[in-house]
């Protein structure tokens, strides 16, 4: 009875997971890559990651008023660190898609494990056994495949070619190597909770962007746009609320579940994303792209199964 419960709980927090980012992801591309009014489109990034990480903190803080939870020792720079590539990465992300079709960009961001990778070997002094270089090769050429555009094709695709669009998304995964570097840093001198993480994340990029969007004057281009076109704050509200629980879920499911489970879940329904994207947005991919996102997929879930056996527990620092 308990396994069928257990059973039960999985799919219920898998079928979540991918319901909560199929929106998201739908909404996304609505917001980004959809016409309004006169052929206008939103290029509000700030703006748009700024709803984004409100809402996030939000849940984060309903979550550390819920649970019993230690107090919080990390230092704020680390945290100001974290929050600041973070964002980064977010902001340049979104940007994308003012250049680029969604399919891509899910493609380009699942290359993640390549500058974690890197950073890993160049600044956190690792090694990595010769099969974590297969798996991410595999990612590579996927990647390679997936984003090189035909010659013949460039005149009547304004995406083509390597452009600004594909320089947003290097940078992004370069921003999540280094938010997962100065996380490792976070885990392994002070273990805050996950809430606790999520919760002072959320709040460096608040506080961040709120500055950037005024400096920048974002933020009056923000606002004469929804006096225009009222109805993209209620597709802004529903992105970052499907995102945020997204987020819980995927919480729910490493507690309950462990990483294993929820990576594979969370590759899964990437998968299945730009499968949909094609399918409502008409984002049509030519053969040898299907082939590149096979190899990237393919890469991931390797990686995911050889990683199973390898996981330990974080050790706390010696000076602790």
């Amino acid at each position: 009875m308990a396994k069928d419960r257990s059973e039960f709980r999985f799919i219920f927090y898998a079928g979540a997971i991918f319901i909560c980012y199929f929106i998201f992801g739908m909404l996304q591309e609505k917001i980004t890559r959809g016409k309004y009014g006169d052929n206008e489109q939103f290029t509000c990034a700030l703006s748009l990651t700024l709803v984004q990480c409100v809402v996030n903190y939000i849940f984060a803080q309903i979550l550390m008023l819920s649970w019993k939870h230690d107090t919080d020792t990390t230092r704020k720079v680390y945290y100001f660190s974290s929050a600041l590539t973070y964002l980064l990465a977010m902001v340049c992300s979104n940007m994308a898609l003012q250049w680029l079709n969604y399919p891509t960009q899910v493609v380009g961001k699942a290359a993640k494990p390549i500058p974690v990778m890197i950073l890993g070997v160049l600044l956190g002094r690792k090694s990595y056994p010769l099969k974590k270089y297969f798996f991410v090769l595999l990612i590579v050429t996927g990647v390679v495949l997936f984003m090189y555009k035909d010659q013949n094709n460039k005149a009547t695709d304004t995406s083509q070619g390597f452009g600004l669009g594909e320089l947003l998304i290097i940078l992004s995964l370069v921003m999540d190597g280094l938010t997962g570097a100065v996380q490792e840093r976070i885990k392994s001198e002070s273990s805050p909770s996950a809430y606790s993480m999520m919760l002072n994340t959320n709040w460096w990029s608040t506080v961040i962007l709120s500055v950037g969007i005024v400096l920048s004057g974002e933020i009056f281009r923000f606002i004469t746009f929804v006096s225009k076109y009222p109805e993209v704050l209620i597709y802004l509200a529903a992105f970052a609320l499907n995102g945020a629980l997204g987020q819980l879920f995927i919480f729910f499911m490493v507690s309950e579940f462990g990483p294993l489970p929820c990576s594979v879940v969370t590759t899964t329904r990437k998968f299945f994303t730009v499968l949909a994207s094609v399918i409502i947005f008409g984002n049509v991919l030519a053969g040898r792209q299907w082939f590149g996102a096979v190899l990237v997929f393919s890469g991931l879930f390797l990686d995911i199964f050889y990683s199973k056996g390898k996981a330990q527990p974080p050790k706390r620092a010696a000076n602790k």
